[in-house]
């Protein structure tokens, strides 16, 4: 049975034919009612981690109900793993399972596993389905909704993927008891991304909630999730494939992937390098002359505030920042596209930075 102390919120991603809801609440994973009904047939292989599955994955199990045709693969934990190789140990047990077209993969961990089960599944016999049960906030605000699936290359995060729809995602806030604070931190700077990029009050309210939600208060965990998701969501179902709005998500995240391959997968958390890149692109505006100095210091007072680092690597200069970011995305004819604020609340694309411009700003942020 579902918990009494909350009865689950739900969000739709508007798709059309491929729509979905967002399952937001306490104590969802014991309970059949929110996941059986998205699964595609009896067949259900559940994808984890070393460090999730002794957590989680027997409740996980209580929900799926007795007849169905359940699978587990555990797979290692952390950045380092997103991999084509750890993908091709999924296939390899779909495979080995004799698993068809009508089965389900269930995602269940961080943003690592969730983006690797979606990509195994969009694959797999040319795209079967799948469930995102996020277990990190990060996952669960962010990378478990709108589609984007795949794996790091040693050149570039992210670089080897495919677009492709979960069935339904399901957010059970008591995964976050035991999440890490360096990991709750991280995922918090996805939170702040959302205000920054679409939403002057939310960011107003995360200024004043910084301090319960990293106390794990429950309703206001809850709050910054629903608000995150209905911000994605909605942005998703504007610009389902990244041609135009939906790059705004990337707020911080050009300069954080180039730290993220630069230091090596996983010895930054990606939220940690997301959160540093937002202070950066912050005072990349102000040199364009969008933002006011007192906009910036808001802006890294609520990057400090969350428990994020305000200054990139020691060791990475000009030159590295800018080689691994040529390689981004969302860059076009060459030209660096950049995710930059008009104001806190408004982002915009920004594609005709002056190369010195930008050479002086990673010339001049602090370093640590």
């Amino acid at each position: 049975m579902s918990d009494p102390r909350n009865a689950p919120g739900t969000l739709e991603v508007a798709l059309g034919s491929r729509s979905y809801p967002i399952h937001i609440g306490p104590g969802l994973l014991g309970d059949p009612r929110w996941l059986t009904p998205h699964l595609a047939g009896r067949q259900v292989m559940v994808v984890t981690n070393e460090t999730v599955a002794p957590l989680y994955l027997s409740r996980l199990r209580q929900g799926l109900g007795d007849n169905l045709e359940v699978r587990e693969l555990v797979l290692p934990d952390g950045e380092a793993t997103k991999t084509l190789a750890s993908v091709e140990r999924i296939w390899d047990a779909l495979l080995a399972a004799g698993f068809n077209r009508r089965c389900t993969l269930i995602a269940l961990g961080g943003g690592v596993i969730g983006d690797m089960v979606g990509f195994a599944a969009a694959c797999y016999q040319r795209g079967v389905a799948f469930v995102q049960v996020p277990t990190t906030l990060l996952a669960q605000v962010d990378s478990s909704v709108g589609g984007k699936t795949g794996v790091n290359h040693p050149r570039g995060k992210n670089m080897i993927g495919a677009f492709w729809q979960p069935r339904a995602v399901l957010v059970d806030t008591d995964t976050l008891a035991t999440l890490p604070p360096r990991e709750l931190s991280a995922g918090l700077a996805e939170v702040i991304k959302y205000g920054l990029i679409r939403d002057a009050d939310f960011l107003a309210w995360l200024e004043g909630a910084m301090e319960a939600l990293r106390g794990l208060d429950p309703a206001a965990l809850t709050r910054a999730i629903e608000r995150s998701c209905a911000l994605k969501a909605e942005i998703v179902a504007e610009d389902e494939t990244e041609q135009g709005v939906r790059a705004l998500l990337n707020l911080g995240h050009t300069f954080g992937h180039a730290i993220e391959a630069h230091q090596g997968y996983g010895n930054w958390l990606h939220g940690e390098a997301v959160g540093t890149g937002m202070l950066m692109a912050a005072e990349l505006s102000a040199r364009l002359g969008w933002l006011s100095d007192a906009e910036v210091a808001r802006t890294r007072a609520i990057i400090e505030a969350a428990g994020l680092p305000l200054a990139a690597p020691a060791d990475m200069g000009v030159d590295d920042f800018l080689a691994i970011m040529r390689l981004d995305k969302k860059n076009l004819d060459s030209r660096l596209r950049l995710i930059l604020l008009r104001t806190p609340g408004e982002a915009c694309i920004h594609d005709a930075t002056p190369t010195e411009t930008l050479a002086a700003l990673l010339e001049a942020f602090p370093r640590r």
